[in-house]
C-alpha cells in the first residue's frame, strides 16, 4: 500500500530551523516536567491512555505552553497571533512543521510529544499526526504506513537494554526513532534501520529535534540493509504481532507465526561482535504438545548466552480480541469484524496455537563451550529500568561458568543492596518456618532459605571466604564441616544465579 495519502512530512534538511524550533519549545517549558506541572497527574496519565479531554481542558487558558501542547500534542489549530512571538512560524511553514489552517490559524504537520530521557535529558518524539499518546491504539483507522510514537513497549525496551559506552549501535525497525535516541547516548555510531521508509524520515526529525547526533539510516527488512555488519549492541521492538496477514507495518511482520521473531534472535548472534548484547521485545506461540521454554531455547543463535522472560501469556481469543481493538476493527462493520476475528482463530487453529507469550529476550555474545540459557515466567513487578540487572545477570552466568564448586568456597561474596529478610512462621513458634531473602529493586525476586542459607547470607560482607563461613557455622549448629562444605554450593550458586549475593573480585 502506498504512503501517499498519510500528511507531508517537515523537511529533513533544514537543522537551522529544526534547531530554533527545538529552542523556541524548550523555552516555553514543552518538556515532561512543563507538561506535567501544566496539565496535572491525572490529565498527563489520561494522555498515556489515548485520552486527551482532560488534557484539553487544562490548556483553555492563555499561557505560550498551552498554545503550543495544544498545536503540537493535542492536534488543535491555534490562531497564527498566539504563538507568533512564541515560534519562528514563517520558517516552520516553510519547513513543513506546520501548515495553514484556515485565514489565520495554524496546525502541527506531525505530533510532537515531550520525552524524558534517563538523566533528565528534554527529548523530542515525533510520530505521525494522533500517534503520539497512547501507542498502538492511536493508530487505529489509519493506513498501514503509519508510524507510531511512544507506547509501553518503546519504554520497556529502553528500560531493559544495557547502556555502557559501546562502538556500534544497531536499531531494527527504528519506527520514530526512540530506541535509536537512547543508543546515541552512549554508543559512537548508531544504524537505524525500517522497511518503511516515512519511519526513517521520521527518526531523523525525532533526532534532529532532541538535539542528538543523526544516525546512519537504512531502509529494509530485517538484517538486510546491514549486510554483514557487526554491532556490540542490538535493540529491536520489532512487528511482533502474529496475525494472519500483513495489514499494518508497525505491528504485522508479514511472516507466518512468530517466525519475524525467530529469525531475528536467531540471526542476531552472527550480527554481534563478542561481548555484545542483543535485546528484543517479542510474541511467541505455545503450541499444543510442545513446550514453550524448548520453542524459545532453540532460538537461541550459537555463541550466546541467552536470557528470556515471559512477562504475560494471553489465550488466542484475548489476543485477538487486543489486536482487533488495536486496528479499531471493533469500530467497523460488525460483519466484517466478525470475519476478521474468525481469520485469526482459523490461523490459530491450523498451526494449533493454544496461546501467545509476550516478554523480552536478551543475547550475550560470549563465545562460551557451554552456553546459559535462561527461560522464565516472571509475570510479577520488576523495577525499571533493568539495563544494570540484565548485564549483571550475564556477568553472574559468566563467574559461575568458570567457577567449580571448590572455587566457589573459596570465593568471597557480599549480600546485593535492599535485600530484607523475612522470618514466616506461627506466632508464637520458637523457630520460623522458613525464612525469605527479598530484593527491593530490579527483579524484586524472593528465595526461600533454610537456616544454614539465612545465617550464611547474613554474614556475606566481602570479607571472609564462603568455606570460612560455612566452617564456623558448622561449629555454631554442631554439623560436620566437610558436609556442610558438601551440600552448600547448589544454595550458593542459587543465590549468585539470581542477583541475592555478589561476588568480590
Amino acid at each position: 500500500m502506498s504512503h501517499t495519502s498519510l500528511a507531508p512530512l517537515p523537511s529533513s534538511d533544514r537543522p537551522d530551523v529544526t534547531a530554533r524550533l527545538r529552542d523556541a519549545l524548550l523555552a516555553v517549558s514543552f518538556s515532561a516536567d512543563g507538561l506535567l506541572e501544566l496539565l496535572g497527574a491525572p490529565a498527563y496519565a489520561a494522555l498515556a491512555r489515548s485520552e486527551t479531554v482532560p488534557a484539553l481542558r487544562a490548556t483553555r487558558g492563555d499561557s505560550p505552553l498551552a498554545a503550543v501542547v495544544r498545536l503540537f500534542l493535542l492536534q488543535r489549530p491555534v490562531p497564527r497571533a498566539r504563538v507568533a512571538d512564541v515560534l519562528p512560524v514563517a520558517e516552520c511553514l516553510e519547513a513543513g512543521w506546520l501548515t495553514t489552517d484556515g485565514e489565520d490559524g495554524i496546525a502541527a504537520a506531525v505530533d510532537v510529544r515531550p520525552y524524558g530521557g534517563p538523566d533528565g535529558e528534554d527529548w523530542f518524539i515525533v510520530s505521525d499526526l494522533g500517534c503520539a499518546v497512547g501507542g498502538a491504539g492511536g493508530a487505529a483507522g489509519h493506513e498501514e504506513g503509519v508510524v507510531l510514537g511512544v507506547g509501553g513497549a518503546s519504554t520497556t525496551l529502553a528500560g531493559i537494554t544495557v547502556r555502557e559506552p559501546v562502538a556500534s549501535a544497531l536499531d531494527l525497525g527504528t519506527g520514530s526513532g526512540i530506541q535509536a535516541l537512547h543508543a546515541a547516548q552512549h554508543a559512537t555510531r548508531v544504524t537505524a534501520t525500517d522497511l518503511n521508509p516515512r519511519a526513517l524520515h521520521i527518526a531523523a526529525l525525532t533526532l534532529a529535534l532532541s538535539g542528538a547526533p543523526a544516525a546512519d539510516l537504512r531502509e529494509g527488512s530485517l538484517f538486510e540493509p546491514v549486510g554483514e555488519d557487526t554491532y556490540d549492541l542490538i535493540v529491536s521492538n520489532p512487528p511482533f504481532v502474529i496475525s494472519p496477514g500483513a495489514r499494518l507495518t508497525y505491528r504485522d511482520g508479514g511472516m507466518g507465526g512468530d517466525d519475524l521473531c525467530r529469525t531475528l534472535v536467531q540471526e542476531s548472534g552472527a550480527r554481534l561482535n563478542e561481548g555484545g548484547y542483543a535485546q528484543f521485545l517479542a510474541n511467541w506461540q505455545h503450541v499444543e504438545g510442545e513446550e514453550w521454554q524448548d520453542r524459545l531455547r532453540s532460538w537461541v543463535p550459537r555463541g550466546c548466552d541467552a536470557w528470556i522472560v515471559q512477562r504475560e501469556v494471553q489465550d488466542v481469543t484475548q489476543y485477538a480480541e487486543l489486536w482487533l481493538r488495536d486496528a479499531g476493527d471493533h469500530r467497523s462493520d460488525p460483519e466484517e469484524y466478525r470475519e476478521r476475528y474468525d481469520a485469526w482463530l482459523d490461523e490459530f487453529e491450523a498451526r494449533k496455537v493454544k496461546a501467545v507469550g509476550f516478554g523480552w529476550i536478551s543475547l550475550h555474545r560470549t563465545g562460551a563451550a557451554e552456553p546459559s540459557i535462561v527461560v522464565e515466567e516472571w509475570p510479577h513487578s520488576v523495577e525499571q529500568p533493568l539495563g544494570d540487572t540484565v548485564r549483571d545477570h550475564f556477568r553472574r552466568v559468566d563467574y559461575l561458568r568458570s567457577h567449580d564448586d571448590a572455587a566457589l568456597l573459596a570465593g568471597h561474596f557480599r549480600l546485593a543492596g535492599e535485600i530484607v529478610q523475612e522470618q514466616v512462621g506461627l506466632p508464637g513458634a520458637e523457630d520460623p518456618e522458613h525464612v525469605v531473602l527479598r530484593q527491593h529493586r530490579g527483579m524484586r525476586r524472593a528465595t526461600k532459605v533454610d537456616t544454614v542459607g539465612a545465617g550464611f547470607t547474613g554474614v556475606c560482607d566481602g570479607t571472609l571466604s564462603a568455606g570460612r563461613i560455612l566452617d564456623a557455622i558448622a561449629q555454631l549448629v554442631g554439623e560436620d564441616p566437610v558436609l556442610l562444605r558438601d551440600r552448600t554450593p547448589a544454595q550458593i550458586r542459587l543465590l549468585v544465579e539470581q542477583g541475592f549475593l555478589e561476588p568480590v573480585s
